[in-house]
């Protein structure tokens, strides 16, 4: 049997987080430990419902089962999947129908989609699937985007030191989608600020997942309200979930990637609310 682990967080206020200490924060908006050897890893997020996951498949392979907490059958009868692999070349089979994913190639399943697993071609270079979910009201097709087959943007520039690829995955001019969307930002070297100016969406929520962060550098993600700014400090393949209220810009000590995944009542992916950098506090 597949080993799933699960991990419910409540939605927190601006008003409660402007008292938290560093370790409040990290534990109330960091996922530290999604990738997981031979583990399903899940964190349930009370912001717009969306959960974000990894699993690594690696001496066997993995089964997405359901969970209590979802009160359902199977894990997409009322939910939508985004799926991006981060590691080896892998296959994700839904319902029969294998979907082979290299590196940063992504898949959307969408609800009803009932047998779900995920495997590494090489043991050796296993699959790392990051994954995100939100609940979907109606059922959508299925769709495999290689990296660079979706939108691509270039945005900023090397003085200004956020010179970036924005490739857009999982965007509803690329996949018809109930709420998620998802892609891949890509930081030139020299680069290290991932969003500026940052921003809010009070209409959804937001997750970056940040990889390809060597062992010996870091990312400062900033979060809060704009005048009333907070920092986690994260490393390789962790997350931060974002809350509608929140900014969401990072920093690193050198050029890195992340993975950012939204859902909501907007699926306008320039829906935003721009904070200028003299304007933070």
């Amino acid at each position: 049997m597949t080993k799933t682990h699960f991990e419910n967080r409540y939605a927190i206020g601006p008003n409660e987080v402007k008292g938290f200490d560093t370790q409040q924060l990290r534990d109330a908006f960091l996922a530290a430990t999604l990738m997981q050897d031979d583990t399903i890893n899940w964190v349930y997020t009370h912001y717009e419902r969306f959960m974000v996951g990894g699993a690594v498949p690696v001496n066997e392979t993995l089964t997405l089962e359901t969970l209590d907490a979802l009160k359902a059958d199977t894990f997409l009868s009322r939910r939508e999947l985004g799926i991006i692999n981060v590691g080896g070349a892998g296959v994700v089979t839904a319902d029969g129908v294998e979907y082979p994913l290299n590196y940063k190639d992504s898949l959307y399943l969408g609800s009803g989609n009932k047998q779900v697993t995920f495997s590494s071609v090489e043991r050796t270079t296993p699959a790392r699937f990051y994954l995100n979910s939100a609940p979907a009201h109606q059922s959508f097709a299925n769709k495999r985007v290689p990296f660079g087959g979706g939108k691509q943007l270039q945005m900023g520039s090397l003085t200004t030191s956020n010179e970036r690829d924005i490739n857009q995955s999982m965007i509803n001019s690329v996949v018809e989608t109930c709420q998620l969307q998802m892609g891949i930002t890509c930081l030139k070297d020299g680069s290290v600020w991932n969003t500026m100016p940052a921003h809010q969406h009070d209409r959804r929520n937001e997750v970056y997942f940040y990889f390809e962060v060597p062992e010996s550098q870091a990312v400062c993600h900033f979060m809060g309200e704009p005048t009333e700014t907070r920092h986690i400090w994260v490393h390789n393949e962790q997350a931060v979930i974002s809350p509608p209220w929140s900014i969401h810009s990072g920093c690193g000590t050198q050029n890195y990637s992340f993975i950012w995944g939204m859902a909501g009542e907007n699926l306008d992916y320039s829906d935003m609310d721009f904070h200028a950098p003299n304007q933070l506090r």
